[in-house]
């Protein structure tokens, strides 16, 4: 089988494990925009995961990401997995520590006053999903997609159940066929708790599957192995705070300078995107340990340049597609309370699509163990969220926070690009990259503006891209499929 073959396979199987769950979670957001009909109170979701996201990043400190760089050429590979999983236990139990230390100061802090059990909530999530980190990421660098994909999906079967029983089904029950017991717990209860419940179990539910896999090494804490890993991470995770300023901020900020309610229906609409992220995790997951095991490969520059050229057809692809049918998808996912914000989702959904060319780009800097580079970029990313925000949302609304992530992501891409030509140059096919996503947008453009809720030019639109495709790429694909490359 050919490099590209299997990566591409890889990325299937893995994309499944990471992709299938996510749909099924999206599919609740209509489930969650139709109990929460108090737009603020979607916002309190909303916020509670930012601020989850952000310790994510601070309590793994850049080490998943770092684990599969040090894995290939690991010959102790107990030491390395047995070091990432000591070092994430001494993180959540100091984390524990302070948060319950100084509970009243983070409770005012993340904005839980009026709902305190939030925090244990936001605890419990956090340190369970901390502390599987390592075992996931051992089943990836192992390959074992199936094992990882059934977790995965146990996750969110929990997820989905708990959800659907509290915020849909019990509402819909004759209250005298509830047990007392339940209704008692159901009404005092607020009804986005029951999200949160949700999340816990799934998580827990992950962690106890996850431990046959943690007992079986030999428990050896390697400090010089440490030293090495934190040298490599630190950056990342400067990146990652940085990277989560640009896909949060501009929330938290609506919520401030606006409202509650416009920041719930801007993030609600903001939820569309999610099919691009869905692609882009996919990818992601496949190609991460896949670069770095690939990086040795004499052709290991050329296979990259493919695998971005054709990343952009596929991205180009969806982000069409989504925008053609974006008010199927609107109806069926949002309740129409959260309507007014779909102006953002064609540009969101561009960002996003940015967002993936600058990781695909990213392998220079990690494969050069020049993760600061990393660094400044989301570094100048999130400057350029955060200006633009506080500048323009009070003059043009919740737009500016769209346009924000697009300059952003765009800006990164662009400057990603042109350093890293100076340090790890790779000959990507930038004329037909651009020609595919100027056509895309162009395409988009009119559909979004001239023909909206039209399913027939809908289809049409997508035929004239595929098309336009076929005619640029049928010989280099006949020639991917026939040949090992």
């Amino acid at each position: 089988m050919s490099t590209l073959k299997r990566f591409f396979k890889d990325t299937i199987i893995y994309g499944i494990a990471a992709v299938l769950p996510r749909v099924i979670n999206f599919l609740l957001v209509k489930v969650h925009t139709d109990a929460l009909q108090d737009k603020s109170q979607y916002a309190a979701n909303t916020d509670f995961y930012i601020w989850t996201g952000l310790f994510a990043v601070l309590l793994t400190f850049g080490m998943e990401t770092t684990f599969f760089r040090f894995y290939k050429d690991a010959k102790e590979k107990d030491h390395l997995i047995a070091t990432t999983f000591i070092a994430m236990l001494a993180s959540v139990a100091f984390f524990l520590l302070i948060l319950f230390g100084f509970s009243d100061f983070f409770i005012h802090l993340f904005g839980f006053e009026n709902n305190p059990l939030r925090l244990k909530f936001f605890a419990s999530i956090l340190a369970l999903d901390t502390l599987a980190m390592v075992p996931f990421a051992y089943l990836r660098a192992s390959n074992r997609p199936i094992k990882y994909a059934l977790i995965k999906l146990l996750n969110v079967a929990v997820i989905v159940s708990v959800n659907l029983l509290f915020l849909k089904w019990i509402p819909q029950l004759a209250k005298n066929s509830i047990p007392n017991g339940l209704q008692r717990f159901y009404k005092s209860m607020p009804q986005v708790n029951f999200i949160f419940i949700a999340n816990l179990l799934g998580s827990l539910l992950s962690f106890v599957l996850l431990l046959p896999y943690l007992i079986r090494f030999k428990w050896h804490f390697d400090n010089a192995l440490f030293k090495k890993m934190l040298r490599y991470s630190w950056p990342i995770v400067i990146a990652g705070i940085a990277y989560l300023i640009n896909e949060n901020l501009d929330k938290i900020l609506i919520g401030e300078y606006l409202s509650k309610d416009t920041e719930g229906m801007y993030a609600a609409m903001y939820k569309l995107a999610i099919f691009m992220n869905l692609y882009i995790t996919a990818f992601r997951l496949g190609a991460e340990p896949f670069f770095f095991g690939h990086s040795k490969q004499k052709n290991a520059k050329q296979t990259y340049a493919l695998i971005l050229k054709y990343f952009v057809i596929v991205g180009a692809f969806v982000f069409l597609g989504i925008v053609v049918f974006l008010d199927l998808l609107k109806n069926l996912f949002i309740n129409a309370n959260y309507w007014e914000a779909e102006a953002i989702v064609p540009i969101v959904l561009l960002a996003n699509l940015f967002l993936g060319i600058y990781h695909n780009l990213a392998i220079w800097y990690k494969l050069t163990d020049k993760t600061r580079f990393g660094m400044y970029f989301s570094i100048l990313g999130a400057l350029i969220t955060i200006v633009i925000n506080v500048v323009f949302l009070n003059k043009i609304g919740y737009m500016a926070a769209a346009w924000a992530t697009l300059v952003a992501y765009t800006t990164m891409t662009a400057v990603s690009y042109f350093v890293g030509r100076k340090h790890y140059k790779i000959a990507y096919d930038i004329k037909a990259i651009a020609s595919y996503l100027i056509v895309a947008v162009t395409l988009a453009f009119i559909a979004f503006t001239f023909f909206r809720d039209n399913r027939l030019f809908a289809i049409a639109i997508l035929l004239i891209f595929g098309i336009f495709i076929y005619l640029k790429e049928h010989k280099s694909l006949e020639k991917l499929l026939k040949n090992d490359h």
